[in-house]
């Protein structure tokens, strides 16, 4: 049995969540406040953490506690672990090979990193305890969208999922896509992943020769997907939707529903956390506050009331003891809310104002319209241009603009141009326009995020 992997903790841990699931508010808070005790106390293994908290008192919880950022996480990296095997030199030599998305590090650790979405890339650990959680969390606090179809088929047996993403990389959905295929005998030969790098074609292609039942994909591919659909190019009979990654609005999931004539069910995570919230029969996302703290504060970090948009976002993730998150800052805008949700459910209702990118629509040069994913276009830029701050404006049906950020120089703007045109070239795209552009800093838009992928007129 793989060390990731402790069946008896997960059975433990499973058995915890449905519990809370159906309790009360008093039994969440219980649980937060035993859990982050602990991780005050597991915390001190770690250099880093051990000073953070030298005069810090675990009856404080967080009282008193700065925030920590990806960037001195990461340049801290060694100290900020728990176990000094764990070294980021070993680390990333290890996530070089794609050989081992999904596979554990020593045996023992799951691995995978962000994308930078902040404009500074994290790597982030898990051990079988960690990974415990996020399993009973993605598996039963999943909206159940059919009772009756998930009553006969509880763990999905008869399914066929699809995932339409990234997944070359070691990204967190990829990898515990591969984690599962690696535990359950069976589970491979009923999932199909497709690369959203492709031309949209090959997409809808692969997608209708697998015939998924349920397809896992981002708010804006759903959309695009559904409009394949509407077209008559897709032709699949889809159970159930499931979306995360981007912020999910109301019209984009009334059209995929509609487009595909089935429910979606839509979540949150982030690479620090990967359940953060789940959404229920009513359609609002569900913070798992049991074993995560989110905390909405001001631009100049102090709290802001429920039913408050913050401007950004403090995580404490109660669940990994490995590589300790306490405060760490998301660049999200969360409210949390503290009324009551008409699903019955204990757990608070959050609202999120993540990933909100736009759907670029390029003209080829024979007049065709290509559409392009604003995450396929930003994991080009990062995964092959080697780009992490930037923001990509499109400036005709034929031309683009990379604005790329500070300490990112010439040649980086001109490396992730490069590979943006060979990409665009695979689309069909040949001949279209990027031009780089250094700017001091990517201005944020009016809801605070900064935006990655702006359309420009219709093509």
């Amino acid at each position: 049995m793989a060390s990731d992997h402790d069946p008896w903790r997960t059975a433990f841990v499973a058995a915890d969540v449905l519990a809370v699931s159906h309790g009360t508010d008093a039994m969440v808070a219980a649980r937060r406040d035993e859990r982050l005790q602990a991780l005050l106390h597991a915390a001190t293994a770690s250099p880093l953490w051990r000073e953070r908290l030298q005069h810090h008192r675990v009856e404080q919880g967080l009282r008193g506690l700065p925030p920590v950022g990806k960037r001195e996480l990461m340049a801290n990296f060694d100290r900020g672990a728990s176990d000094p095997r764990l070294v980021l030199p070993a680390l990333k030599a290890f996530m070089a090979d794609p050989a081992n998305i999904g596979t554990p590090f020593e045996g023992r650790w799951i691995v995978w990193e962000s994308s930078g979405s902040s404009g500074e890339p994290g790597l982030f650990v898990q051990d079988a305890a960690a990974m415990a959680v996020y399993d009973a969390l993605e598996g039963l606090r999943r909206p159940m969208l059919q009772p009756l179809r998930r009553w006969f088929d509880p763990w999905l047996l008869r399914e066929r999922i699809a995932f339409v993403g990234a997944i070359h990389g070691h990204f967190a959905s990829t990898v515990s896509m591969r984690r599962l295929a690696r535990l359950q005998p069976g589970f491979a030969a009923r999932t199909l992943a497709v690369d959203f790098l492709q031309p949209l074609p090959v997409v809808v292609a692969q997608l209708n020769a697998f015939a998924p039942s349920v397809l896992a994909t981002y708010p804006s591919a759903a959309l695009l997907l559904a409009q394949e659909a509407r077209a008559g190019r897709l032709r699949v009979a889809l159970a159930e939707v499931w979306t995360g990654g981007e912020t999910l609005g109301p019209a984009v999931r009334a059209e995929v529903e509609s487009a595909f004539g089935c429910p979606l069910a839509d979540s949150y995570g982030a690479s620090e956390f990967l359940a953060l919230a789940a959404s229920c029969a009513q359609g609002r996302l569900h913070l798992n506050a049991d074993w995560v703290i989110l905390e909405p504060v001001d631009a100049r970090g102090r709290p802001v009331p429920a039913g408050v948009c913050g401007d950004k976002v403090w995580l404490t993730n109660l669940a990994n003891h490995v590589q300790p998150l306490l405060r760490y800052e998301l660049g999200d805008r969360v409210t949390l809310h503290d009324t009551p949700c008409a699903c019955g459910s204990p757990l608070p209702v959050i609202e999120v104002q993540g990933r909100s990118d736009d759907v670029l629509e390029l003209r080829a040069t024979g007049g065709r319209r290509v559409r392009l994913l604003p995450l396929a276009l930003t994991t080009v830029i990062e995964e092959r241009g080697g780009v992490f701050d930037f923001q990509l404006v499109q400036a005709g049906a034929r031309a683009l603009r990379l604005d790329v950020a500070a300490p990112h120089r010439r040649e980086d703007a001109q490396r992730a141009c490069d590979a943006l045109r060979d990409y665009l070239s695979e689309q069909g795209l040949g001949g279209v326009r990027v031009t780089p552009r250094c700017v001091a800093a990517v201005p944020a838009g009016r809801s605070g995020k900064r935006r990655r992928v702006i359309a420009g007129a219709p093509a």
